[in-house]
């Protein structure tokens, strides 16, 4: 796929990019055994271990978590009012959308104390071992995982066709929670609405998106200031992933758009 020679022309020192189906690779290019710090893609594979948790009746996603009138479900919409880092609620929740590392880690400390053990190894027995996937969680769920590109493409492709959760659950987290709040999205800046899901960020009419023009509004996934993205488009059936040693900026901006764009051109009608 020519499309992924793009990352060559990036300034990044080391990058790798992959897009996948439900069911394959579909193309890689870069050292996609490499690891690489995801920084917040991270809240992907943290809310699909909470989801996990649901599923198992560790946790409720409307139980009582964080700041008072706060439930799981605000937590991972980034509805709870908690600001970026730890200190008091900015806010009530439910009023506005404010991206918070310190939501999903009350989040993880939640699950942990529920699950009696470590939030680390919850998530690697509910999600990257049964996903064969290596990458390891060093810190903050919110923005620690370090891995490969092919356990963001495993990921991806888990995100496609479910097999850790229901689909029915995996519709829910990636449709609009709390519709209509306004919020800033990280780097981008005020979006009305700023929609997200349940640990999901939602491309829906944003405009200037980081997953380009051609994604369709069904599109969900994260971006990390590691230079990293994962998105999955239901509608097109494919998930694309990218890892990269370069910190976030003006370049992403670019790039990103155009390199999603043109996988999603040379991959229609793909099987």
């Amino acid at each position: 796929m020519d499309a992924l020679r793009q990352i060559d022309g990036w300034p990044a020192r080391h990058a790798a990019a992959g897009v996948a189906t439900a069911d394959r690779v579909l193309a890689r290019h870069g050292d996609a055994e490499r690891v690489f710090r995801w920084a917040s893609v991270t809240k992907l594979v943290t809310a699909l271990a909470t989801l996990v948790a649901v599923e198992e009746g560790v946790v409720d996603l409307d139980e009582p978590a964080g700041p008072p009138g706060s439930t799981v479900r605000h937590l991972l919409a980034h509805a709870s009012g908690l600001p970026f880092e730890a200190g008091p609620p900015l806010g009530e929740p439910g009023r506005r959308r404010i991206y918070s590392n310190a939501g999903f880690e009350t989040l993880a400390k939640l699950v942990a104390e529920r699950a009696q053990m470590p939030f680390g190894r919850y998530l690697s027995e509910a999600v990257f071992r049964p996903l064969a996937i290596r990458a390891e969680l060093h810190g903050s769920p919110a923005a620690g995982v370090h891995g490969s590109l092919d356990d963001v493409l495993r990921v991806g492709r888990e995100l496609l066709a479910p097999t850790l959760v229901a689909r029915e659950t995996l519709d829910e987290a990636t449709a609009v929670a709390f519709p209509g709040l306004d919020g800033v999205l990280p780097d981008y800046g005020r979006m009305s609405p700023n929609d997200w899901g349940l640990g999901f960020e939602l491309r829906d009419d944003k405009p200037g998106h980081w997953t380009g023009t051609r994604a369709s509004p069904r599109t969900f996934g994260h971006f990390g200031g590691s230079g990293a993205f994962l998105w999955v488009d239901p509608d097109a059936g494919l998930a694309c992933g990218c890892l990269t040693d370069l910190e976030f900026g003006e370049w992403a901006k670019e790039a990103w758009p155009r390199l999603s764009d043109a996988v999603l051109r040379s991959t229609a009608g793909a099987p």
